[in-house]
Formats: C-alpha cells, sequence, structure tokens
C-alpha cells in the first residue's frame, strides 16, 4: 500500500483507546429465601427525538448512504448543504444555526474550535475511529484539533486545476503545455489563448488567494498583508481572461461551460466521470502541478448547541464504518482517512494518482494552516477586488 498517503507521508502515532474498561462484577452472597438479587442498573436510553440535522458540501455523500442509517436507527436525516467555507462559517458565528453535525475544512475549523462552536466528542460512542488512521489524526491533532477532542476526517483532497484536454489542445494551438499547471490560471500567456473556451477560478477566497500566493512564491498562509498586494496584482492581470467564479465547479467542467478551472480534485474527477456518462468526446483531467497543490481535509464536527448530539454520534458512527467510508471514496472521488476501508476501494479508485498521489508529489504539496484575522481582511480584500476586476 505504498502508494497511499499513510504509508509514506506523515509520521504514525498509536490512537489511544477509547471508553472505560468494565470492572467485574463482585461476587454476589446467595439470597435470603424472600430476598431477591439486586437489579442491575438499566442502559442508557437515548431519549432525543428521532432526527438529526447535517450540514455538509454539495456531491459529497454516497447515493443512498443517509436513507440506510433512516432505515437502521429510525432516525430522520434533514441535510442540508453550502458552497463554500466561509458560507458556514458565518452561519456558525451567528450562532442557533440548527444542526447538528457540519463538516467544516481544517483551515477554518481551527478558529472554529477556539471560538467554542463544537462540543467535544464522546469518543465512547464512537466505536469505529479505531478504523481511522492514526497519522492523519496526529495530522489533525497537531495542526488544528488537540487530542483530536472535537473533529472526525470526512474526507481530504487538493486544490488543483482541472482541463478539458480536447478543448485546452485546440485553444493553446502550437503554445505547448506548461510544465507547471497553475500557468494555465495565472500566466497571462496562457490565460489570453485559454479565455476563447473558459476560465473558471472556484469562487472562494480560501481556495484561490493561498495557491496564488504560493504561485508567486509566498507563504500560502501569510499573514504579511503586503503578499496578499503582491497576490492581487498578479491576479489582476488575468482577471479578464476568467469568464466565471464557480460554486458548481462539476456541472461547470462536464457541460463545458470552462476548460480550464481552478477546483477540487475530487469535484474534477466527480467532472471527468459525467462527461463518460454523458458519452461526451472530451476527456476531463486533473492535473498534478509541478510546484503542488493546496491540501484540504474536511473534518464532522458537532455543533455546541446540537439539539441531537446521540444522534450526530450515531451518525459518525455509522459513517466511520470501513464499507461507508470505501463508498465515499468509490463515489465521491476523495480519498478517505479511514485506513480500514483502503482493502475494499476499487482498483481504480486506489490506483488513481489524482485521488491517492504518490509520496513524491504529496512531499511537494501545500499543508493546511489557518490565518490570523489581520490575515484574513487582507484576503477579502484582495479576493474581492480580483473578482470585482478593480
Amino acid at each position: 500500500m505504498k502508494k497511499y498517503l499513510w504509508s509514506f507521508a506523515l509520521s504514525a502515532v498509536v490512537l489511544a483507546a477509547c471508553g472505560k474498561k468494565e470492572e467485574p462484577p463482585a461476587p454476589v452472597a446467595a439470597p435470603a429465601p424472600v430476598a431477591s438479587a439486586p437489579a442491575s442498573a438499566p442502559a442508557p436510553v437515548n431519549t432525543e427525538e428521532k432526527v438529526l440535522n447535517v450540514y455538509n458540501w454539495p456531491d459529497y455523500i454516497p447515493e443512498g448512504m443517509t436513507a440506510a442509517f433512516e432505515k437502521e436507527t429510525g432516525i430522520k436525516v434533514n441535510y442540508d448543504t453550502f458552497e463554500t467555507n466561509e458560507a458556514l462559517h458565518a452561519k456558525l458565528v451567528a450562532g442557533n444555526s440548527g444542526y447538528d453535525i457540519v463538516v467544516p475544512g481544517s483551515v477554518f475549523a481551527k478558529p472554529q474550535i477556539e471560538g467554542g462552536m463544537f462540543q467535544a466528542l464522546d469518543k465512547g460512542k464512537i466505536k469505529n475511529l479505531a478504523n481511522l488512521d492514526p497519522a492523519i489524526m496526529a495530522t489533525l491533532a497537531k495542526n488544528t484539533d488537540p487530542d483530536n477532542k472535537h473533529l472526525v476526517p470526512w474526507a481530504w483532497g487538493f486544490t488543483t486545476v482541472g482541463i478539458n484536454k480536447t478543448k485546452v489542445a485546440k485553444a493553446l494551438g502550437k503554445l505547448p503545455m506548461p510544465e507547471n499547471a497553475w500557468d494555465l490560471v495565472f500566466k497571462p500567456e496562457y490565460t489570453s489563448k485559454l479565455k476563447s473556451c473558459g476560465i473558471a477560478y472556484l469562487d472562494s477566497p480560501t481556495e484561490i488567494i493561498p495557491v496564488a500566493l504560493h504561485y508567486i512564491g509566498k507563504n500560502a498562509y501569510s499573514n504579511d498583508a503586503a503578499d496578499y498586494k503582491a497576490a492581487a496584482d498578479m491576479l489582476a492581470k488575468v482577471r479578464k481572461d476568467v469568464r466565471l467564479f464557480s460554486s458548481t465547479m462539476i456541472d461547470d467542467i462536464a457541460g463545458g461551460k470552462a476548460c480550464v478551472a481552478i477546483g477540487w480534485s475530487g469535484d474534477i474527477n466527480q467532472a471527468a466521470n459525467r462527461a463518460k456518462e454523458n458519452k461526451s468526446k472530451d476527456e476531463i483531467e486533473s492535473l498534478l502541478p509541478s510546484t503542488g497543490a493546496l491540501i484540504f481535509f474536511d473534518t464532522m464536527a458537532i455543533t455546541k448547541d446540537a439539539k441531537h448530539p446521540n444522534n450526530a454520534h450515531a451518525f459518525i458512527d455509522f459513517y466511520l464504518r470501513a464499507e461507508n467510508a470505501a463508498r465515499m471514496a468509490n463515489e465521491m472521488n476523495y480519498p478517505t482517512a479511514n485506513k480500514a476501508a483502503i482493502e475494499k476501494i476499487k482498483p481504480e479508485i486506489a490506483g488513481n494518482k489524482t485521488i491517492f498521489v504518490e509520496s513524491d508529489y504529496f512531499a511537494k504539496m501545500i499543508p493546511p494552516s489557518s490565518f490570523s484575522n489581520e490575515a484574513r481582511e487582507a484576503m477579502a480584500t484582495a479576493y474581492n477586488g480580483f473578482k470585482k476586476g478593480k
């Protein structure tokens, strides 16, 4: 399994066992003729209403998974979606979101934990935590969630460049593909030609600005306002060539609105599959920029004011079953953090280097971090000015 992240990329740690080991009962003396043995304590009963409210990204759960959970548990799942981390964050900051489980990216999850927006997990209720890869959990503990108190990985992936190979080749003509795929979306020499078939950017400052910073040789998670100004200056040179800012990247790429895009690796691969299903002659491909792509971890958390925390723990435990995690990878084209699921993943998914990247490329990738409040303001200013063409 050397091709997988957990085999080479992160230092391994051992997860501590969760919950208390039960003490054996003390011997009971023979009862008097008319006395009965003391009754054992009843098992705890979940008295919550049979409802669970989930807030997740679009196109990010296998078909029928919530229905299977409902059938098994009798818990009705209300499943809503958001399109950006910023949208989820705004709802959490406002309070009283109405959701029990949310799925923030780890870059946002850190300040959300620090802001008291999530409750600590009751690990004794999540027996399938043992299926998670220790190295990935160690990474989350180090960078985002100390002692893994609040977060459980949903999936991971990376922000990169996706192309419609057929249309890009036609638009570029005699101009060869660049060694670094980021040139396709950030270098005027290429964008001026590709605008004819459409350039799309994810409509999210925390996806676009970090890769722009990385492209110009700055820290992707810089706290220096001058770096954001430099990124904005670079982006301004290609603004006229960008056709759309997208929150529906799968449909936009598969439907032909864009021939090149900054998007999430899994979405680009889903678009490729959708194009094949629609019998399109176009070949869509997720690229691996030579200077690295931007890694992200998406994580489940239980909100501080969740009204159904027991049901939330039950759903998390259900999702962490090996067969369910494998279904997510097989159908959604995102790698799973569930080590027990690996043997159940289809060979064509496990062998796809733009899903489970190899060790030499992983070493080039941009690891997740977080922003100071000042950096967030500078980033928002840079992105909004770029998007408005100012």
